[in-house]
């Protein structure tokens, strides 16, 4: 039974999402919980009046399982919870019942990224990618990948990273010649710093973006980590540089928040003085060269 469904006299036994818990004292001086519970229909406004102090409030975003039955108060809906306690490992909750997330679960889209790695020949890219995604840690199962405009919602940084993937295969069949694991790896790492860059519970909703995000970026912090993720692991050269260059300028250009615009043909040339004039920060730079495609 969803939220949306309860009708006043039903009991109700399930799983609900936490949105808001606060100790409260009665006109008597009792303890209770006051508590709002949602899935993905709706939410509810809950009291636990049998609340025994010496049990932890639940935290704001975590899963519950309450056993209550339905009232009406001030003409709307609410429970009253009998019998409370957390969501164990155990009971295998689906979240996508609760809260809006990626149609794919989000170890078959991890898998996706780590099959992806595995048909790298270039033995350094593995090791910068698999190191970026170590340090990024257990984040990735649940983050969202925006707070608003596009995949915000539980592990929609994966499903927006498959789904690059999904495209960048496309264009690496259109075009054969595109150095394909080079533009894989950039697809993978370009939006890894978003878990640093904004505040989100393992629901995948975002409260607000942190300080380093405000400060930094994650186009900025992400060539940041890359360079620690490269020296992790003993990785130097023109490899890095490509990475570090497809991190900070993917959002393509200035006002949309690049620090630097996505240069395609970056030039063989070794001298950096002259790639700067080549390609300059106002326009993207076609410039022949070899760099983005195979050797």
């Amino acid at each position: 039974m969803t939220v949306n469904q309860l009708e006043t006299n039903a009991r109700f036994v399930g799983f609900l999402l936490v949105r808001s818990a606060d100790a409260r004292t009665d006109k008597k001086g009792g303890a209770y919980l006051d508590l709002t519970l949602a899935d993905k229909t709706g939410d509810i406004n809950c009291k636990y009046w049998d609340w025994n102090q010496l049990m932890d409030v639940p935290k704001q975003g975590s899963v519950i399982k309450v056993q209550g039955l339905v009232q009406e108060y001030n003409s709307r809906k609410q429970l009253r919870i009998e019998r409370m306690r957390a969501a164990l490992p155990q009971d295998e909750v689906d979240m996508a019942q609760l809260v809006a997330c990626a149609p794919e679960k989000p170890e078959v889209m991890r898998k996706d990224i780590e099959d992806t790695i595995d048909t790298f020949q270039s033995e350094g890219l593995k090791k910068i990618v698999r190191e970026m995604l170590r340090l990024t840690g257990d984040k990735l199962e649940w983050f969202p990948a925006a707070q608003r405009l596009h995949h915000a919602e539980r592990s929609g940084l994966l499903h927006h990273t498959t789904s690059m993937l999904n495209l960048a295969r496309h264009v690496v069949a259109a075009y054969p010649f595109l150095n394909a694991e080079l533009l894989y790896a950039g697809v993978i790492l370009h939006d890894l710093c978003k878990t640093t860059e904004m505040i989100s519970d393992e629901t995948g909703s975002v409260s607000d973006y942190s300080a380093d995000g405000l400060l930094i970026g994650h186009l900025v912090r992400g060539v940041a980590q890359l360079s620690l993720a490269a020296q992790n692991v003993g990785v130097t050269g023109e490899i890095v540089l490509l990475l570090e260059h497809m991190i900070i300028s993917h959002h393509g250009e200035a006002e949309f928040g690049s620090p630097s615009t996505w240069c395609s043909r970056i030039t063989a040339s070794r001298n950096t003085a002259a790639r700067r004039r080549r390609c300059s920060p106002k326009r993207r730079c076609s410039r022949a060269s070899t760099i983005w495609t195979r050797r």
